[in-house]
């Protein structure tokens, strides 16, 4: 076989499971949606912020959202359609099941939150508390983490144009770190009709590249049966959002879009990939600082895209605009990747 005809082989395999996963996501949709509706999965509104304050602006510019009552919880679709092709046409020891370990145990945790979010009672901040789901999520990723050192055998990182650095087992706090940081970044930026889903979209897609150029053929096609379901779950959510993803999509994608980044060892890249996670999460971290030092707030409204949304941005502007940004970031670390000695 030519080296083009295995490229053409290995293209096609992961482009069909894009296309199952995306199949799958939309035959599961309707089911999901008789029972979101018969069950009222509805979202519950927050009444405060983290620090206690009333959310005086987000409420005024979501109050006609939340009077709809928009089911929550449909990344549980992407998370069984992902785990299904998965599991029947692609799982992998040392390419895919760590990803998947992550989207699973990631989707557990938000379902938790969601579930508790639909059928608390009272006012305030919907949910587990921060530092239950915090401390959830760490646990999960040290577990990960473990298993990417122990079983794995990674144990150093790539630094960008100067070569790989042995870390041994500081592999792990570095993995969790990563994990953590990138489950909790996409959980934030979740607040608008489409804007995670393109985002994520846009993320594990230029990650699927840089697998394929890696040689990482099923770790590519992993990533490309999650950009399969996200398309399924974005045809419904753009706007005027039929469903939210809800804490068990944001947590399940973004766990699993940490450790796609530690095993294509792209790490010092994520940030640029995933900029507009970083600048979203930065934004609310900001807010919160300033608040509680300074008793001042930085932005109207935290994060970042409810403070455009409240100078004036319409919801649509805000969220394509972040996707363009997106974009433009995904193509840069493909070519930092080509560069900097990553493939």
């Amino acid at each position: 076989m030519t080296t083009l005809e295995l490229l053409t082989q290995e293209l096609t395999g992961t482009f069909l499971l894009s296309v199952g996963a995306f199949l799958l996501a939309m035959i599961l949709t309707p089911i999901y949606t008789y029972f979101a509706y018969r069950y009222k999965f509805w979202k519950r509104q927050r009444s405060t912020s983290t620090t206690g304050e009333i959310l005086q602006v987000f409420n005024k510019l979501h109050a006609d959202k939340f009077k709809r009552n928009i089911p929550t919880m449909a990344g549980i679709i992407g998370v069984i359609a992902i785990a299904t092709i998965t599991l029947g046409f692609n799982l992998d020891r040392a390419q895919t099941w760590l990803p998947l370990a992550a989207l699973v145990g990631g989707g557990v945790v938000g379902l938790l939150d969601d579930i508790i979010n639909i059928r608390g009672q009272g006012t305030g901040v919907a949910g587990l508390r921060s530092s239950l789901k915090f401390s959830m999520i760490t646990i999960l990723a040290l577990a990960l983490g473990w298993f990417f050192y122990v079983k794995l055998g990674y144990n150093s990182i790539h630094l960008p144009y100067l070569g790989d650095l042995t870390l041994g087992w500081l592999i792990v706090p570095l993995f969790v770190f990563a994990v953590v940081a990138t489950s909790n970044a996409v959980n934030i930026s979740d607040g608008l009709d489409g804007l995670a889903g393109g985002l994520l979209t846009i993320s594990f897609g230029t990650f699927a590249v840089i697998a394929l150029l890696q040689g990482h053929v099923l770790l590519s096609g992993f990533c490309f049966t999650v950009v399969g379901a996200l398309l399924s779950y974005l045809w419904f959510n753009i706007f005027p959002a039929r469903f939210f993803m809800g804490d068990v999509g944001s947590f399940a994608l973004g766990t699993s879009l940490g450790v796609v980044a530690m095993m294509t060892n792209t790490l010092f890249l994520l940030p640029i990939i995933g900029i507009i996670f970083v600048v979203e999460a930065g934004s609310s971290l900001i807010q919160i600082v300033s608040k509680k030092l300074f008793h001042k707030k930085v932005f109207l409204s935290a994060p970042i895209h409810h403070h455009l949304e409240a100078q004036g941005w319409p919801e649509t502007k805000v969220t394509m605009r972040f996707w363009v940004i997106a974009c433009v970031a995904g193509f840069a670390g493909v070519l930092l990747a080509l560069g900097g000695g990553h493939v």
